[in-house]
């Protein structure tokens, strides 16, 4: 076992004595050490019940002969740290928590792990560690929250910033605006609608690194707990037969991921996080190709915010094992491909059902013939930009405006609530990149605001920043290159024309080439609005959206 190297031995007899002092018994030592990583914290509601997950977890790893060693990871609430300095911290605790991860598992030498996430950047986190230090893991989430409630009507997060654009609007009272505050996140578990988190979780099935209802069984329901005992069962048999996650997570697995991602209408997060996993694996995904496998994987799902139903919805009706039994009636998906399981694919979802048309709707009526995200280029993007197609109005799939240029989010916010933006705007928001933010905002604010007075089928929104997987409308995300290393999009001015056409994947200003050369000649570089601690450091690394915003050394820059 790898956990002889810190047990066996006389030699060892040192490090003994210190899993001693920590109360465990010789039979305890005989057996395999299975590091379960907590992400529980009392900050996140989507954390807040890890504690019970986790327990689960020991129970099933102790019923299988092993023994469980808990130690914990960091998370960060992206509703809570929303519109304010905190985001320009979200998505480096990705690189945060699989730094740690590592750290605490090759420095103690455990036999396998069982990966306890739930919110944004916790899952994509572990899964670069999993790929990272390789030996046999599995992930268990903490599940989605039930939809609130708000006059009989079912709802979400994305409706709550929504009605502060209402608010702001003057459609909304006050008193409205605190019963959507009380009432639309009425459990905890993982924001209800289609966000970032219930993608990733999602995800995790489709890749192979979860088990069946991992991505959708709601947080509060006991089969959750059932779940995690069967996690905590199932890493033992991984460790038996040396299943790894590099073994799971292939170039085809990620392809597959991706074609479940576009059937599901996913955050456009994901555009970041599975090239960035997929690195740690070793593969190296071009977004190109997510354009190629959208083309031939029509969208099935239109859960919030593209849509009025919600995970507990897709759950119900056969969860993520029913969508890809689905995209198989095409043969979109690898099927024989090895999982957590200890099966294919294939024999994972032979039994599984579509239970309700309405959710999941049959492959041969889809909501479009196409995925839910499309990648766009042009000359404001000559790299790639991402957009949740599933999510835009179609009136504004194509759409041409002038631009409303903006240096940062909060100037942006000011001018939306301000009732300075008008029908047809193309509002630009820059310098919110990886390295210029520095950490990629999320622009759920803005994007909310805009849905919020009215214009989410006049208004559109581009940014190198990115988007909550709540924010819906023309928000276009990821602008690569970003404005802070002399992207295109810096050279924006007011007023220019931005032409949209989501349909043909382009986005582009009808400004020459000459004039954007000179344009470059008279532009400085911005200094980040953060250039202490971490983020001084995560600035001077990190990539550029298109590759994943992962940390590179020089010599791979």
């Amino acid at each position: 076992m790898r956990s002889d190297a810190v047990k066996k031995g006389p030699s060892r007899a040192p490090n003994r004595s210190l899993f001693h002092a920590l109360g465990r018994t010789e039979e305890e030592l005989q057996r395999p050490l299975i590091g379960i990583v907590n992400s529980f914290n009392e900050v996140v509601p989507g954390h807040m019940h890890l504690d019970k997950i986790v327990e689960a977890v020991k129970t099933g790893v102790l019923m299988a002969g092993g023994t469980p060693m808990e130690f914990p990871a960091i998370a960060v609430c992206d509703g809570i740290a929303m519109g304010h300095v905190g985001m320009h911290y979200s998505l480096p605790t990705r690189e945060l928590i699989a730094d740690s991860t590592e750290a605490m598992a090759l420095a103690h030498q455990f036999d396998a792990l069982v990966m306890i996430p739930n919110c944004d950047k916790n899952v994509p986190g572990l899964l670069m560690a999993a790929a990272r230090v390789n030996i046999p893991t599995i992930f268990v989430s903490g599940g989605p929250m039930l939809a609130g409630r708000v006059n009989g009507n079912k709802t979400s997060l994305s409706s709550m910033f929504e009605a502060v654009g209402a608010h702001s609007a003057g459609t909304m009272t006050d008193e409205e605006l605190e019963e959507f505050a009380n009432s639309v996140c009425p459990t905890c578990g993982s924001c209800s609608g289609m966000y970032t988190a219930n993608s990733m979780n999602c995800l995790t099935e489709a890749i192979g690194m979860g088990l069946k209802g991992n991505g959708t069984i709601p947080a509060v329901y006991s089969e959750r707990i059932r779940l995690a005992k069967r996690a905590g069962m199932q890493i033992m048999e991984l460790l038996k037969k040396d299943i790894r996650p590099r073994d799971i997570m292939t170039k085809e697995a990620f392809e597959n991921a991706l074609t479940v991602d576009m059937a599901l209408g996913c955050s456009t997060n994901t555009m970041l996080h599975i090239p960035a996993i997929a690195y740690e694996a070793g593969i190296e995904i071009d977004l190109d190709i997510a354009n190629e496998i959208s083309a031939r994987t029509p969208n099935l799902c239109h859960l919030a915010p593209a849509g009025p139903v919600y995970m507990e919805d897709l759950n119900e009706a056969g969860g993520v094992y029913a969508v890809m039994k689905e995209l198989t009636k095409k043969n979109l998906l690898h099927t024989d491909l090895i999982t957590v399981t200890g099966k294919t694919i294939g024999e994972n979802i032979e039994s599984a059902n579509n239970l309700n048309n309405e959710v999941i709707r049959p492959i041969d009526n889809p909501y479009s013939e196409t995925g839910g995200i499309a990648v766009l280029k042009g000359n404001i993007a000559p790299d790639t930009c991402v957009v949740k197609r599933s999510a835009v109005a179609p009136e504004m799939l194509v759409h041409e405006g002038p631009a409303r240029v903006f240096d940062s989010e909060d100037d942006a916010i000011a001018a939306i609530y301000g009732g300075k933006i008008e029908d047809g705007d193309v509002v630009v928001i820059r310098y919110e990149g990886p390295k210029g933010g520095p950490g990629m905002r999320e622009m759920l604010n803005p994007t909310s605001a805009i849905q919020g007075i009215g214009k989410g089928s006049t208004v559109a929104l581009i940014t190198d920043g990115r988007f909550s997987g709540a924010s819906r409308g023309a928000s276009i995300g990821h602008v690569s290159p970003e404005a802070a290393v002399g992207g295109p999009i810096a050279l924006i001015e007011e007023g220019d024309i931005i032409q949209i056409d989501i349909n043909n994947n382009t986005l582009n200003a009808k400004v020459s080439d000459e004039e954007l050369k000179e344009r470059r000649k008279k532009w400085n570089p911005k200094e980040p609005k953060i250039k202490t601690g971490y983020l001084r450091r995560y600035a001077s690394m990190v990539s550029s959206a298109n590759k994943g915003a992962i940390l590179m050394v020089p010599e791979e820059k």
